[in-house]
């Protein structure tokens, strides 16, 4: 049963809340903290371990951060240098989580895994090796390897080669890569959440309604699932971390800045390998290009998984055609719900204005599994049917708004919406977004709860809890400064730099 009132309530229990949730408690320890959570567990939707990829994003080996060819046959590498340290924050955080106990052994949630790219064509090869002389001459990529040579490939990432036909092939290297199970770290946190004073985390609550109170401050209207029963709990600051259902709750809430605002599911499904001797063949993390109009988010990947302790390996993610905004708790009503007079023309210009996207998740759905097999066979000529099933993903709902006057862009990065008083924040968006949670979580702090981090002493208090904040690890000369404090962080985690 949820108290009448809190100081904090935050909507979902995955890896954003939970992080939001503990870096408030620590903070100002005062705080009393609500966690609403629809499902009967913790992190059942975008943060469980086989509802995401798992990859630690860091902008090693994902090409979607570093899209194009120049003319003048560079690679800009910007936001893959910006995403490597926001990753880093991450680090840094859950290493100093469990230093202070807060987070088990970190084998329960993060281990070693390289992160390679790989290509094929002569035109992606020289793309490729443009994308490594830019990287390569940053310290946070320092140790990244290049190579057009398919016996060195094999030894990286032997399925890749394995049964190849001759053809240009090139890939990078870099073993300072990981495999996270975000839900593992979410359940974690909240675990120690509940345990503090003033703190309560509420599975089985589905939120119902967000609305202002007359007298300041938001009520926050929840049915618990096994009795039908509603309580209402009035609070301070809202945070909606509950992936795809942040858009139907903003839209309850009546906020200005949601206006406009319109939600564009996509579904994901993944081919899944659990035979031993094929899995242990393969440890690494390897991204491709991106086919046809697929959305970043489908960039093909053939990934090492390392989840509960077991090892697997997965291909995907396969797009998929759906109307519900979460996979397990979803409605088949939720996309036509979310319509609205504010919304209709950015939804029907985003479809109208990107109707290859559309097209393409309609037809992945319609795929039989040999079709997903001629795909994985890009990356692994040699697998075969028998090895390989699959499950479902998780569903990401990507935010739809009106952009410089224009109805409608989909917005494939991770964005949090803020409301003018700064006493609501809600997640929008995807990938990279579980992996830069301490990133986005410390932004919307720094929004909503300024006098938490003010001055000299509020970046002292930080630091206790997340070593590099506030920390420019970027620059040239910061090269040494990033050296220490990352390999602390990494010996922590049983991690490698180099």
């Amino acid at each position: 049963m949820s108290s009448p009132s809190s100081d904090v309530v935050l909507i979902g229990s995955g890896i954003m809340s939970a992080t939001m949730g503990v870096l408030l408690k620590r903070l100002d320890p005062s705080l009393s903290i609500t966690v609403f959570e629809v499902a009967d567990s913790l992190a059942p939707e975008a943060s469980d371990g086989w509802h995401n990829a798992g990859t630690g994003h860091a902008g090693i080996c994902e090409l979607s951060y570093t899209p194009n060819l120049e003319t003048d046959g560079t690679v800009n590498v910007a936001k893959a240098i910006d995403i490597f340290q926001e990753f880093e924050s991450s680090l840094q955080f859950w290493s100093q989580s469990v230093k202070d106990g807060i987070l088990a052994e970190p084998s329960s949630f993060i281990n070693p895994v390289p992160h390679v790219s790989f290509v094929r064509t002569d035109e992606q090869v020289a793309y490729l090796k443009a994308r490594y002389a830019g990287l390569a001459d940053h310290h946070f990529f320092k140790s990244m390897e290049f190579s057009t040579d398919p016996n060195t490939i094999g030894e990286w990432a032997p399925l890749l080669t394995e049964a190849r036909e001759d053809e240009p092939v090139a890939a990078t290297k870099m073993d300072g890569g990981s495999d996270v199970n975000f839900g593992s770290i979410a359940r974690q946190l909240l675990g120690w959440l509940e345990k503090q004073d003033g703190c309560e985390v509420l599975p089985g609550h589905r939120v119902t309604n967000l609305g202002r109170n007359p007298a300041g401050g938001w009520f926050v209207q929840a049915r618990y699932n096994r009795n039908g029963i509603y309580t209402t709990t009035d609070t301070k600051f809202v945070f909606v971390g509950a992936g795809g259902g942040s858009i139907l709750l903003l839209q309850k809430a009546g906020l200005p800045e949601a206006d406009g605002l319109g939600g564009f599911p996509i579904g994901g499904q993944w081919l899944v390998c659990d035979n031993p001797t094929i899995v242990e063949r393969h440890q690494a993390k390897v991204y491709g290009q991106a086919l046809g109009a697929a959305p970043t988010m489908a960039v093909p990947h053939l990934d090492t998984r390392i989840i509960d302790g077991k090892k697997s390996l997965l291909f995907g993610p396969f797009a998929a055609w759906t109307t519900k905004f979460l996979h397990e708790h979803g409605r088949a009503m939720d996309l036509p719900l979310s319509i609205k007079p504010h919304n209709l023309m950015t939804l029907i210009k985003i479809g109208w204005g990107n109707f290859d996207l559309v097209r393409y998740m309609m037809q992945q759905g319609t795929q039989s599994v040999r079709d997903r097999m001629g795909v994985l066979h890009e990356f692994y000529p040699a697998a075969q049917e028998k090895d390989w099933k699959l499950i479902d993903a998780g569903i990401r709902v990507q935010a739809i708004k009106k952009t410089d006057g224009e109805a409608g862009i989909v917005h494939f990065g991770t964005e949090v919406l803020t409301s003018a008083d700064r006493s609501v924040s809600a997640l929008l968006g995807a990938s990279p977004g579980a992996s830069t949670s301490v990133h986005i979580v410390t932004e919307a702090i720094e929004k909503s709860f300024p006098h938490l981090v003010a001055g000299e002493e509020g970046i002292a208090r930080m630091r206790q809890i997340i070593p590099n904040y506030a920390m420019d690890l970027k620059s040239d000369d910061a090269a040494a400064s990033f050296e220490n404090i990352a390999r602390t962080a990494r010996d922590t985690l049983g991690l490698t730099l180099d």
